[in-house]
């Protein structure tokens, strides 16, 4: 059994929506601490810790029961009552909770000893209304007023905040309970008596305030969790989404844990079908709305559950930008980055309401559109965001292309805003070959892959919509980008395209993993992908447990920093679909291979967002980034993306035909999918490895809706038009 990597400190994080409570592994919660209960992007609890008589209890095991719940174990220790000793590891204390809407917690106690006991079960809370990016930066700044307010008669604890007309509260009160409560020092405080063998049980029930908008708790106790609509929900996700089985119990694992991550990382969207979700980014700092984020997710998706693209197209749609705002560096067509809540995005401290500065969400969101049009075949999608696929071509010609030379390039104008706006966006990952920083205006590589893919795609759904002059055009510049990024970016003596071209237009001949992306975006020349993944799959880009985002000869090379040497999920799956786009399978079952034995080192098979990219030398295992959120809907994402790759899927809903190109590798010698989704159709399919070849059979649906064509094939028709 592979040695298990634990992602981050010890501790126990749970989710539902934009409400997330991360505790230590005693389900406590110190202070000071980044640690908390945090309600759109603001910590209601910043302090909760448990006493019997005002000594601390001992940790036996905790943990999530899923991704909104969790169960913690503690005991005793030896302590003194009025009633005489009470021996250690007597008294067994369960702690329950449960997320749906408010928080649910449970606390059960059972006397193991042969004398009866009598005590005080303490429970210590503190409210610092801390904005999420002040806990993150560590500054502790109080710019309102807290007020607390305890009810006897209602046996409640409302704690409330407000700075002008920023409010929120959280009050805790007592449901169910053996004994009745007082509240003094700032703790809630219970007579616990219990006989030999006897249990005392008590409800907590928190509910959440954002102005005049409550949230409140459910009432069951956690035992009965599976008996709510948030569960039942739960279930009918797991019903929808595309099912694995296969004979590798590792894909497997990994397989289900991305089900189950992607599950956990659900944002509902008000107003539309209680199934179509957008995907936030990770846990658990980044649960809200984000551009490129959601819409990568989505395209990764597309096979598994379309519905996050329409998700993600409905939202982003929704705050596409109008204006030109150069505090949030947005600009009329644009689609934004991400979306805070907290109270430094309501007083404008932050761009963040929305921020706009990503270069790349605008044209993924093009590329978006035209994938769940493929996979669903549902004309309305495109008639009704083409207003906003026409801002977004706009703003691409318009503010994308900032010296009208065609290509796209970026730099902010905020005074807080980002360096760096495509997804690499540490603010010391662009750099020259010497290592020092690139500044200025930047025209990065697969950028130009993103605009080129999104203009050949929107070609296509222009001719759809009856519009053959419009498609045309896009057409006829997308083949003039080809030309110009192929002149301007390609070094022939190395071999290789140009990580980005500086502010003078001059070559950065880094080596990175961003042309990998250029593949995945059908920007490449034939003649030229053989290289592109010949120097991918270098021992200095390829660190055997996925490609780098640096290549290790380079100065700035770290393995154990966040994007300048790492190895991240996500821009693997995105490169192996490039591969299979030119037709490397196998390449694609090694980049494939080397993210799922990753992943079996991981604890549950679950991939965090990134890892250091140490050299696998048989002897080692993946190493933690610290820092990386777990679950991450684009880590998660890249177990699909990467299915797809090896398989060939291609989806032509709106023909009703899905085109396959299987290449299984040898260490996955068969995948049966169930539920796999073609417009209204509802496919099963095996696939298998016969020798050196993979065949497939339909065992539901029509056998004749699937059928062959090779991925190159498929680039090339699309390029045609």
């Amino acid at each position: 059994m592979a040695f298990k990597v634990q992602v981050g400190p010890p501790q126990i994080a749970i989710h539902q929506a934009m409400t997330v409570l991360v505790t230590e592994s005693d389900g406590q919660i110190n202070w000071p601490s980044d640690k908390g209960l945090y309600f759109f992007d603001t910590r209601l609890i910043s302090a909760w810790l448990v006493y019997a008589n005002g000594t601390p209890w001992d940790l036996l095991n905790g943990g999530a029961m899923n991704f909104d719940s969790a169960h913690i174990f503690l005991t005793n220790q030896a302590f003194l009552t009025e009633d005489g000793p009470i021996p250690r590891q007597t008294l067994a204390f369960g702690l329950s909770r449960v997320i749906d809407q408010g928080l649910h917690e449970d606390l059960d106690i059972t006397n193991y000893g042969q004398k009866p006991v009598r005590f005080n079960l303490e429970i210590a809370i503190r409210s610092d209304f801390a904005d999420v990016f002040d806990v993150k930066s560590k500054r502790d700044i109080r710019r309102g007023h807290i007020t607390s307010d305890w009810s006897e008669a209602r046996q409640t604890l409302r704690t409330s905040y407000r700075n002008g007309d920023f409010s929120r509260s959280v009050a805790v009160s007592v449901g169910q309970s053996d004994s009745r409560t007082v509240f003094a020092n700032g703790r809630l405080s219970f007579e616990v008596k219990l006989p030999p063998g006897g249990s005392w049980h008590c409800c907590l029930l928190y509910e959440f305030a954002d102005g005049d908008k409550h949230f409140h708790a459910r009432r069951e106790c956690a035992a009965e969790a599976e008996l709510s609509l948030q569960a039942q929900a739960r279930r009918d996700w797991r019903q929808t989404v595309l099912k694995l089985r296969s004979s590798n119990e590792e894909f497997y694992r990994f397989y289900h844990q991305a089900i189950d991550d992607m599950a956990a990382l659900r944002l509902p969207i008000e107003g539309t079908d209680h199934m179509v979700f957008l995907p936030a980014a990770g846990l658990p700092w980044f649960m809200a709305p984000f551009g490129r984020d959601s819409l990568i997710v989505s395209l990764q998706n597309i096979l598994v559950y379309p519905e996050f693209a329409r998700g993600a197209l409905d939202v982003l749609g929704r705050w596409q930008s109008t204006e030109r705002d150069d505090f949030r560096d947005a600009e009329p067509g644009k689609i934004m980055h991400e979306l805070r809540y907290g109270e430094l995005a309501h007083f404008k401290l932050i761009p963040h309401t929305p921020y706009y500065g990503t270069a790349d969400a605008t044209p993924l969101y093009l590329v978006t559109l035209h994938a769940a049009w493929r996979a669903t075949g549902d004309l309305s999608l495109l008639e009704k965001y083409l207003p906003n696929a026409e801002a977004a071509l706009d703003w691409i010609d318009n503010y994308g292309d900032r010296d009208g030379d065609m290509l796209q390039e970026y730099q902010t104008r905020s005074p807080v805003g980002y360096e760096n706006m495509a997804w690499k966006d540490a603010g010391d990952s662009m750099t020259y070959t010497d290592g020092t920083p690139v500044r200025g205006p930047k025209a990065l590589c697969e950028l130009q892959g993103y605009v080129y893919d999104a203009w050949v795609r929107m070609a296509e759904v222009f001719d759809t919509l009856g519009k053959p002059d419009r498609a045309k055009t896009l057409r006829a510049k997308a083949v003039a980008l080809f030309d110009k990024f192929n002149e301007m970016f390609w070094d022939e003596d190395a071999g290789f395209y140009a990580y980005m071209l500086d502010g003078e237009k001059r070559k950065v001949m880094t080596v990175a993993s961003n042309p990998g992306h250029l593949l995945w975006s059908g920007i490449v020349p034939p003649d030229r992908a053989a290289k592109v993944v010949a120097r991918l799959m270098e021992r200095d880009m390829n660190s055997g447990w996925g490609i780098r985002t640096l290549s290790s000869n380079h100065p700035a090379y770290n393995p154990y920093s966040y994007q300048n040497g790492s190895v991240w999920p996500h821009d693997n799956s995105l490169i192996a679909l490039g591969f299979k786009r030119y037709g490397f399978s196998t390449e694609v079952g090694h980049i494939a291979r080397d993210i799922n034995d990753a992943a079996s080192h991981f604890l549950l098979n679950q991939l965090p967002e990134l890892y250091a990219g140490v050299q696998r030398n048989g002897a080692n295992f993946p190493v933690q980034y610290l820092g990386a959120n777990v679950p991450q809907a684009w880590a998660a994402g890249s177990c699909f993306a990467l299915l797809q790759a090896m398989l060939g899927i291609q989806p032509d809903a709106p023909n009703d035909r899905l085109y396959v190109d299987p290449h299984l590798p040898e260490w996955l010698p068969d995948v049966t999918l169930t539920d796999l989704r073609l417009g209204r159709r509802h496919l099963d399919v095996r696939f298998r490895r016969d020798g050196d070849k993979t065949v497939w059979e339909v065992l539901r649906g029509d056998a004749k809706v699937v059928r062959y064509r090779s991925t190159i094939e498929a680039r090339e028709a699309m390029c045609r038009g």
